[in-house]
Parts: structure tokens; C-alpha cells; sequence
């Protein structure tokens, strides 16, 4: 019997450390399980931390390149109506009555002469006017003006271009910003 009490000993000894050993391994598992847990949850935090920021990034950059693209629209608006502010206004100049053009036409004159003593006025062959009533030397057509005028020193090597086209641009290019605020302000 001291046989089988001893074998009994030993498998209760055997069974004890292998419980041990189990419940060991088992503590063992759970403790890398919770680790593992642990770390999956914090790498999903921070994978989903960078889909957010990268989902608002790309919310802010279609924003912004949709506010861009809107802005592109208004300025090629606002463009074309200038453009169509600036044709009228020419418009109105080329087709304006005779006796405002005569007016006009002296003015430039009367301007030109502190340049040009005696000046030769070039216009429109559309205009009739006489170098008498523009009160300058002589008067000549050129196919070239649509109308205002260029006046010039006898020998032609001085030039005053008072196209009415000429003056609007230079105008037009001064005062953009403020006509611009005007129609858009």
C-alpha cells in the first residue's frame, strides 16, 4: 500500500503543479489577451483619429476649392460685365450727336495746343468736321480712327492720340478699382 500512496502523492503532486502551471498559463493568456485588447483598441483610436482629421481635411479642401471655384465665376462675371460697361461707354462716345463731338473735338484741341502750337487733326472719315470749326491748321482722315481724334505738328513727329477709345482705355485702366466698387460695392 506505501506503493500506491506513494503514486497517489505523486499524481496529486503532479495534478497540483499542473494546475498550477494551467492556471498560470491561463492568468498568462488573459494578460495577453487584455494586452493585445488593449492594444487593438489604442491602434483603432488612433486609425480612426486619422480618418477623421483626413476625412475633415478633405472636407476643408473641397470647401476651399469649391469657394475658389465660385470665386472664379463671379470674376469672370464681374469681368464680362466691365467689358460690356466699357463697350457701352464707347458706344455711347462714337455715336454721340455731331454737336457733342464738335465740343468734345474742340476740347481735345484746345488741350493738344500746349503740346502742339498749330496742330493737324486726324479723324474719322465718319466726322465732317472743317479745320476751322475744330479750330486747327488742317484736317485729314485716317481709315484707322473710328473716332476722337490724333493730333500732330506739322512734320508729324509730334502726336497727340485723343482717340476716344485711347482716352477711355487710359481712363478705364486708372479707375478700374473704383469703377469696379461701383457696379460691385
Amino acid at each position: 500500500m506505501a506503493l500506491a500512496n506513494v503514486t497517489l502523492e505523486i499524481l496529486r503532486d503532479a495534478d497540483d503543479k499542473a494546475a498550477a502551471i494551467k492556471a498560470e498559463a491561463d492568468a498568462e493568456i488573459v494578460k495577453i489577451n487584455a494586452d493585445a485588447d488593449a492594444k487593438i483598441a489604442e491602434l483603432k483610436e488612433k486609425e480612426e483619429k486619422r480618418l477623421k482629421e483626413a476625412i475633415e481635411r478633405l472636407g476643408r479642401q473641397e470647401m476651399s476649392s469649391a469657394e475658389l471655384e465660385s470665386k472664379k465665376i463671379v470674376l469672370a462675371k464681374k469681368k464680362e460685365v466691365l467689358a460690356e460697361a466699357f463697350d457701352s461707354a464707347l458706344d455711347g462716345l462714337v455715336k454721340a450727336p455731331s454737336d457733342v463731338k464738335l465740343r468734345q473735338y474742340k476740347a481735345m484741341v484746345e488741350s493738344a495746343k500746349k503740346i502742339i502750337e498749330n496742330p493737324t487733326a486726324l479723324m474719322s472719315q465718319n466726322d465732317k468736321f472743317t479745320a476751322e470749326e475744330l479750330g486747327v491748321k488742317a484736317v485729314k482722315t485716317d481709315g484707322r480712327i473710328s473716332s476722337g481724334l490724333i493730333l500732330q505738328n506739322e512734320d508729324g513727329t509730334i502726336e497727340v492720340d485723343m482717340q476716344y477709345e485711347t482716352l477711355l482705355q487710359t481712363i478705364w485702366d486708372r479707375d478700374v478699382k473704383a469703377v469696379s466698387d461701383i457696379l460691385f460695392g
